[in-house]
């Protein structure tokens, strides 16, 4: 029995497994976007805490904070930058929230922590 009637048996088969599969792709899609949002979140804490550290060094405590603030968009959630001088090293620690879907949702926290050699006398 393999005439006409087993084709139209098969009509819409693609159109099912396409809507089976679109929740699927759009559930792989969400934790890619996931992926590239916590890594951007690793390389904005990197960066801002050695921008906070470099200008601790130079200028003092008040610069670190403001230093590190300056480099992170207002979408992304930052907590209070740790700056503290340890020996000849001024070190900064930046926190941001990690992002769940885009950055004004988190779930979690990255930190980032840099050193800079101290350029004044105390």
């Amino acid at each position: 029995m393999t005439g006409r009637g087993s084709v139209r048996r098969d009509r819409g088969q693609v159109a099912v497994e396409f809507v089976g599969m679109v929740p699927l792709i759009l559930l792989l899609v969400a934790a890619v976007w996931e992926c590239v949002l916590i890594g951007y979140a690793f390389s904005l804490a990197g960066n801002a805490a050695d921008e906070g550290a470099r200008a601790g060094a130079v200028k003092g405590d008040g610069e670190c904070a403001t230093a590190a603030a300056k480099y992170i968009g207002s979408s992304w959630r930052m907590g209070i930058p740790d700056c503290h001088r340890e020996g000849d090293v001024y070190k900064a620690t930046v926190t941001l929230q990690i992002p769940v879907l885009f950055p004004g949702l988190s779930f979690g926290g990255i930190g980032g922590t840099a050193g800079a050699a101290m350029e004044r006398g105390e």
